[in-house]
């Protein structure tokens, strides 16, 4: 992935398995929404920033695809890079991998919303906001 990021490590505990011994898909989408919070920061923008000036995102769009599945005691690594970014909305991709052997396990492709948290709907980006997410989108 171009100009991707590390978002999250963590180990995929046996509670997290379902009956046929790997990981259950519940867990894939929370490692991959605890790496989601990150992706702001890595544009230069925290989430303290946004909501102070009465804003937020929210998910409009996200699918999974499981590749290779994982078990307990894998180390995860998920990371993750802008694709797109709009005047409204912005795209990412993040990756899982089981971390000793970097197989890749599973993507997750969201679009999500700059959200005014006060009128709860949709805003446009800040434009320094949105210059910092395309810098990192690469302008696509």
């Amino acid at each position: 992935m171009e100009k991707s990021f590390d978002l999250y490590r963590g180990i995929v505990m046996p509670a997290q398995c379902d009956l046929y011994g790997h990981m259950n898909v519940r867990h894939y989408a929370a490692l991959f929404d605890d790496a989601s919070w990150h992706m702001f920061s890595f544009a230069g923008t925290s989430l303290t920033e946004l909501r102070g000036r009465g804003l937020g995102t929210v998910v409009a769009s996200l699918t999974i695809d499981f590749h290779h599945e994982m078990k307990a005691g894998n180390l995860v690594l998920v990371q993750g890079n802008f694709t797109r970014v709009g005047g409204k909305s912005f795209a990412y991709e993040m990756r899982m991998y089981e971390t000793d052997s970097m197989t890749h396990c599973a993507t997750q492709k969201t679009v999500e919303v700059c959200f005014d948290t006060q009128k709860r709907a949709s805003a446009d980006f800040p434009d320094d906001i949105r210059a910092k997410l395309l810098a990192m989108a690469g302008s696509r």
